[in-house]
């Protein structure tokens, strides 16, 4: 791929605006006055605009077709292409039909020519990529590792890899490539920007995550990917909910299921069901609760896995926790107990580390409201040894919730010694800091 063409751009730039005296012609009025010149020359209607000019200036379109020649030379005053910067391919036959006036004597087979020799002169920009297969497969391959390896090894890296890939995506994007490579890029730059979001939830910036969210959805509009969509509504839920905004949480959550999403609809059903059942809502709650125990859901092909999937034992810590704002701690202590024993049936390379560390907190709570002290702290354990670079701050407040429970048994050694851990847990984090304000819930907008 060739540099920028200077020589366009300084003709243009040469060229006086004849919409805004003192000025030099800009990308759009160039090519409104091509289209001009062109239909009072030939009758045909070219939708030449300013984008496909700014990419011949950029180098990635490098041999126009003769007519959008043709006009850039009748339009910018100039004699020949290679004052333009154009050099045919190597191989391509210099035997383009130049735009000429209508006339009547022209005939339909005529017509029949012209449009064939101008499909043939765009050949050569139908065919040019600047992207290849290879390189669109690495970027999701990267995706991938991202996502499973998530809160299984340090957050930093992976948060300075993700941005790297949605840059490269957009850069790439910024070039032409087919369709089907366009979606594609779409696809990997959201992918890229929800995993941001994740870790802006789980660093302690929900309201961060939010506008992350919105690029990531425009990415998968432009991508048409059920899939991408689905998880984008798991994380807007997921910002809501730490936030404590359960309705706005529970919205994202069954606009969610709207799509064929692959295992995100298990998420959403189940995260619904928390939502709502936070909100009082519990006839809405259960009815999700039981579609979501019913759902059965295979992973998508383009689901990345790790955080952006949802298996057995990820759903039934959401049902434990559905349960536990219902009130019922037998079946929170159920649920949380076949969560824990799913995790640990699955290798550790496999698993969903943030999740596992949720259930078994939200274990240790069940044992605490059963009266089972020593269950609580057996369970508490393995998250409590969890080193700080890992506790981000949904496990923190968690682990708070847990502190919170221990009051009836301070009275006692052990329940002394698990609240002292979970407080010194709670306060030895590798989160970032920044300053107090007065009242740190940023404002809410409405859902669009």
């Amino acid at each position: 791929m060739s540099g920028p063409n200077e020589f366009l751009r300084e003709a243009r730039e040469r060229t006086p605006s004849r919409r805004a005296p003192g000025e030099h012609m800009s990308r759009s009025e160039l090519a409104d006055t091509i289209c001009a010149w062109l239909w009072d020359t030939t009758e045909i209607k070219y939708d030449l605009d300013g984008h496909y000019i700014a990419k011949l200036e950029r180098g990635a379109v490098r041999w126009p077709g003769a007519a959008y020649r043709s006009g850039l030379r009748h339009v910018l005053g100039i004699a020949s292409d290679s004052e333009l910067g154009f050099f045919p391919p190597a191989g391509v036959a210099l035997n383009e039909t130049e735009p000429t006036p209508p006339s009547s004597m022209v005939g339909h087979d005529d017509d029949l020519v012209n449009a064939g020799d101008e499909s043939i002169a765009l050949l050569s920009y139908a065919e040019e990529s600047n992207v290849g297969d290879l390189t669109v497969e690495q970027l999701h391959a990267d995706i991938e590792r991202i996502a499973q390896s998530y809160l299984r090894t340090p957050i930093r890296p992976l948060f300075v890899k993700s941005r790297a890939i949605r840059d490269r995506a957009f850069a790439l994007l910024a070039g032409n490539q087919a369709p089907r490579q366009s979606r594609d890029l779409y696809a990997a730059a959201g992918w890229a920007i929800t995993l941001l979001a994740w870790m802006s939830v789980d660093l302690g910036r929900p309201d961060i995550a939010e506008g992350h969210t919105r690029t990531a959805w425009a990415c998968a509009e432009a991508a048409d990917h059920d899939v991408l969509r689905g998880w984008i509504r798991a994380t807007q839920h997921t910002a809501a909910y730490w936030q404590e905004d359960f309705a706005r949480a529970a919205a994202y959550a069954e606009d969610g299921l709207r799509y064929n999403a692959g295992t995100a609809r298990l998420f959403l059903a189940s995260a619904a069901s928390v939502d709502l059942a936070r909100l009082g809502r519990t006839d809405k709650a259960r009815a999700l609760l039981d579609i979501a125990r019913t759902m059965v859901v295979r992973p998508a092909e383009s689901e990345p896995g790790g955080v952006l999937l949802c298996t057995p034992e990820r759903a039934e810590g959401l049902w434990a926790n559905t349960h536990l704002a219902f009130g019922d701690v037998r079946l929170t202590s159920d649920h949380a107990d076949h969560s824990v024993a799913l995790f640990d049936a699955v290798p550790y390379a496999l698993r969903n580390a943030g999740s596992e560390r949720m259930a078994r907190l939200q274990q240790a709570k069940a044992r605490l409201l059963l009266g089972e002290l020593d269950g609580a702290i057996e369970a508490a354990e393995p998250v409590l040894l969890v080193p700080p670079e890992y506790r981000v701050r949904p496990l923190i407040q968690r682990a708070a919730e847990v502190a919170a429970l221990t009051t009836p048994y301070v009275r006692s050694p052990k329940g002394r010694m698990l609240r002292d851990r979970v407080a010194d847990f709670t306060q030895r984090t590798g989160l970032p800091t920044r300053p107090e304000s007065p009242d740190r819930r940023p404002v809410l907008e409405e859902q669009t």
